[in-house]
């Protein structure tokens, strides 16, 4: 991906910061594996100072719980090689397992094919004694073009645009465009937020070929996004116009005008804030 390496890192942990199930959901889906039976899934912090005599501190730990700690997972997001993180993920292990009590494992999280098959390798402890990390590479990403199933998991999504942007422009952009919809079903920051993450990095030949694709189909996601953002920063504006003018505005208020996507009415109401006595003269 032509994209910068710090804004990557944090767009693909910023996806399992947002639904943790992602994690076991992969492991499970992806890579097969067997997970034990659990009834929550939650973040933990990935300082592991306590267990270890240095400071070591993962990516992200997603703790599975049935009652109590089943399965501790350790994701890593790596876009290069780097073969110190050969002797830090087992202290990651280890230092889990010492900690709550239960299996631990590492998910190694790449965009890129050639690090997943670096990342995948053994790593060997001592006689006897083998790590073997699980990779989640482009390849292991499902391709989700279904609008949706897209809408249902869209961390996923985006996950699954970001991971097949490499791929020949034709078969990355209805996934791009998969996940561009599915932002429409979300609350206005994650959309905004998701869809501002795709546009930065998804690389211009995907970016290129999903225009082209959008405007064969007809599809209207660039007019539909842009409308509800532009009502909402219009609400915002009205809202913004009655409290500086020292105005009380009620919970119903409030709902109201944020649920507003009419442009024309929320045109109206930013003129009439200025005037208006009250937020329900405004809104009468």
């Amino acid at each position: 991906m032509s994209t910068v390496p710090s804004q990557l890192h944090e767009a693909l942990l910023l996806l399992f910061r947002n639904r943790p199930e992602l994690a076991p959901e992969l492991l499970r889906d992806a890579l097969h594996i067997e997970l034990p039976s659990y009834t929550e899934v939650r973040l933990e912090s990935a300082d592991l100072t306590e267990v270890v005599p240095s400071e070591y501190r993962a990516d992200l730990i997603v703790l599975l719980v049935d009652g109590e700690p089943v399965l501790a997972i350790v994701v890593e997001v790596q876009l290069a090689r780097d073969d110190r993180k050969r002797f830090t993920w087992p202290v990651y292990v280890v230092g889990c397992r010492a900690r709550f009590e239960c299996p631990a494992v590492v998910l190694v999280v790449t965009p890129t094919e050639s690090v997943a098959r670096w990342a995948a390798t053994s790593i060997a402890l001592g006689p006897g004694s083998v790590l073997q990390p699980l990779v989640i590479g482009p390849d292991a990403v499902p391709v989700v073009t279904d609008h949706a199933a897209a809408t249902r998991e869209p961390e996923l999504a985006v996950l699954s645009a970001l991971a097949h942007d490499a791929d020949p422009p034709e078969q990355a952009a209805p996934v791009a465009l998969a996940a561009l919809a599915a932002c429409l079903g979300l609350e206005d920051e994650r959309a905004l937020l998701y869809s501002d993450l795709l546009r930065a990095l998804l690389g211009a030949a995907t970016r290129s070929a999903l225009e082209t694709l959008m405007q064969s189909q007809g599809y209207e996601f660039q007019s539909e996004f842009a409308r509800r953002h532009t009502a909402h920063g219009k609400a915002e504006a009205v809202l913004a116009v009655l409290d500086a003018r020292g105005l009380a505005v009620s919970a119903p208020e409030r709902e109201r005008i944020l649920a507003c996507t009419d442009l024309a009415t929320l045109e109206q109401w930013v003129r009439r804030a200025v005037t208006a006595g009250s937020a329900s003269e405004l809104l009468g």
